[in-house]
């Protein structure tokens, strides 16, 4: 059986390598919320190839089989979610809903697309994790729809404070196939970046907010 740290490290690699993950620490992206950011994830690449497309939702399969036991439902969240949510579903033989980030507004209005039944345990599907208010959302939608929500899974998390503190307010448990720590640990081992890189990339996750401000510090 594959470990923890090496699907850690091996999902790293793919993002890195298809540039799903792109870093410029020194050349920051500006994410809608207004922050600067040294990192750009677009986990939506994975699906032009089949191989890491295969891996990914093979280990996710394998990661709510370990953590979260029996389920009746997989549930992605619109929109990159729902991809990968198919895939996983499709992997373990289960039927699959998706939540949109608002009720269509014409025809029947709906939040949930798919056939959901009270009662059913749900697993949630995502492909990243920011702070994870739109993942919740998501979650508490199934929930004032009477499905009892087991947990959630994603591809790749920044591990922002702000996320874990997110989830544990909902009571929502949350499990992901790599993780910001995980792949500058990678890129940094690999030659994706510098020395100089890593601590800027360190001080980001630190105070993401902020963290433009510390940029120009330095230079």
């Amino acid at each position: 059986m594959v470990n923890k740290s090496e699907i850690e490290k091996k999902v790293a690699e793919f993002l890195l390598q298809i540039k799903a993950i792109k870093l410029q620490p020194n050349n920051p992206f500006t994410w809608a919320s207004g922050w600067k950011s040294p990192i750009y994830c677009d986990n939506r690449v994975t699906l032009s190839y089949p191989a890491i497309r295969t891996y990914i939702r093979q280990n996710l399969a394998n990661l709510i089989q370990e953590e979260y036991g029996s389920v009746g439902l997989i549930a992605g969240v619109a929109t990159a979610g729902i991809p990968q949510g198919v895939l996983v579903a499709q992997e373990l033989g289960l039927p699959f809903a998706y939540v949109r980030s608002k009720p269509k507004e014409h025809g029947a209005s709906k939040l949930i697309e798919g056939e959901i039944f009270e009662g059913q345990r749900v697993v949630v599907v995502e492909d990243l994790i920011s702070t994870g208010k739109s993942s919740l959302q998501a979650v508490q939608a199934l929930r004032d729809a009477g499905c009892d929500v087991a947990g959630l899974v994603a591809i790749f998390s920044y591990g922002f404070d702000d996320a874990t503190e997110n989830f544990k307010a909902a009571k929502c448990r949350f499990s992901t196939l790599s993780n910001y720590t995980a792949l500058i640990e990678y890129a940094s081992h690999n030659s994706f970046i510098s020395d100089d890189d890593l601590e800027l990339l360190k001080s980001w996750r630190e105070n993401p907010a902020e963290w433009d401000t510390s940029l120009k510090a330095r230079t």
